[in-house]
């Protein structure tokens, strides 16, 4: 009986389908907007005349918003719910995007910057509300197999965002401005604000009969530290991820570039096969994974990403470019794979833990040392950074079915 009741959609007889549906539309939303960081920060390079280190900030500023917000917007979507955390961060995400508009008008680098860290800090509501949320939304054994699911449609804006904002940036001698994108992204996505204002989301009640009345999420946040040791891995091993796939995204553009083998334009699109390896990685992930656990696919993909890794250090030429298209294959189900095995068994303490899980994107500042490193040494070296990042998450897959098989 329980098993004809839970499924992929459903939870205790209850069909999530829609809110499901709606929820991942935010996927490819900020999949989007996090990836015209990477055309952005070539294209400030070619505009501004500015290093690698520079255009670095356009990372740090963005992903600085995440550090700063992940727990007040955990705090946040603790008192008001999910729907109104979504709403919330999807008009400061809109509204970051309309302040390019007076960016222009100013002119100046830490203008965009500026708006940047308001896209940010709306982007980690919507992430801190929808990873969790979609995690909620079905059988807990599928937990990991919809968050892919829903990841993958992440991928797919990525996908967009740099062939399209590519394409507009470098494919032209006069080089389209960064107002017009960020102009149409703001209007779509408060129009989008709008929908979910007036779209009743189901909130799924995670609380349990022993959980202390009146507790702070701060309270909530102290006891993940003191008891949930495993929780504690995964939220560095998160990091360590973000550390990795940030930065890798980032300096594409550059490295390729760098190395001689193409120009900005051809690099744009080439960056974009890589994200549809990065989709097709998640479908994929999320196919197997409901055959396969995520702590076995996790480990089978580290070991791919550090081999990948291993190989573009090695400064083995094109080959070295065909590990790195490889290793987006191998590390598409890292982020919702890790995030949702660090959940795993948390209950009330969810949403907060969410909320820390969320501050991980802050390891994108990681890019500002690829750039130093690139800056003052060769294009190669830089790859040991995410390299690291990647033994990291080794290391915990190793732990995490260690620490299983014990039970």
């Amino acid at each position: 009986m329980e098993t004809q009741q839970n499924g992929l959609f459903r939870r205790n007889g209850i069909s999530y389908m829609v809110p499901f549906v709606l929820v991942t539309t935010l996927f490819f939303l900020w999949g989007f907007a996090r990836a015209i960081l990477d055309i952005l920060n070539k294209h400030f390079q070619n505009e501004l005349n500015i290093s690698i280190t520079q255009s670095s900030l356009i990372q740090v500023t963005t992903y600085l918003g995440y550090f700063l917000m992940a727990i007040p917007a955990g705090l946040f979507i603790n008192r008001w719910g999910y729907r109104r955390g979504v709403v919330f961060g999807l008009c400061l995400f809109g509204a970051g995007s309309l302040l390019f508009i007076p960016g222009s008008y100013i002119g100046t680098f830490n203008a965009f910057l500026i708006c940047l860290f308001i896209i940010g800090c709306g982007l980690t509501f919507l992430e801190t509300a929808a990873n969790p949320y979609v995690t909620e939304l079905g059988a807990p054994e599928t937990a990991t197999s919809r968050l892919n699911l829903s990841q993958s449609f992440n991928g797919l804006g990525s996908l967009f965002a740099t062939f399209a904002i590519g394409q507009f940036f470098f494919d032209t001698e006069s080089s389209g401005s960064v107002v017009l994108p960020y102009t149409i992204l703001g209007a779509l996505v408060l129009l989008i604000a709008v929908i979910f204002a007036h779209v009743p989301l189901p909130e799924i009640n995670l609380s349990s009969d022993s959980s202390p009345k009146g507790e702070s999420g701060l309270a909530n946040i102290r006891e993940l530290f003191a008891r949930h040791p495993m929780f504690v891995f995964g939220l560095f091993a998160l990091l360590a991820y973000e550390v990795a796939e940030i930065s890798i995204n980032s300096y594409f553009i550059n490295f390729v570039t760098g190395e001689g083998w193409m120009g900005d334009n051809t690099a744009s699109i080439v960056l974009t096969c890589a994200l549809a390896f990065f989709m097709v990685g998640r479908f994929v992930g999320s196919y197997i994974m409901r055959h396969v656990s995520g702590r076995t696919m996790l480990l089978i993909c580290a070991i791919g990403t550090v081999v990948s890794i291993s190989l573009v250090l090695l400064n083995l030429g094109r080959l070295s470019l065909y590990a790195l298209l490889a290793n987006y294959f191998f590390e598409a189900i890292m982020f919702p794979t890790i995030f949702s095995l660090a959940l795993v068994g948390l209950g009330r303490l969810t949403k907060s833990a969410s909320s820390l899980l969320m501050m991980t994107p802050v390891g994108g500042c990681g890019f500002l040392l690829m750039g130093y490193i690139a800056d003052r040494t060769n294009l190669i070296t830089p790859f040991l950074i995410p390299l690291a990042g990647y033994i990291i998450i080794l290391v915990y897959a190793l732990v995490l079915r260690k620490a299983i098989a014990k039970r």
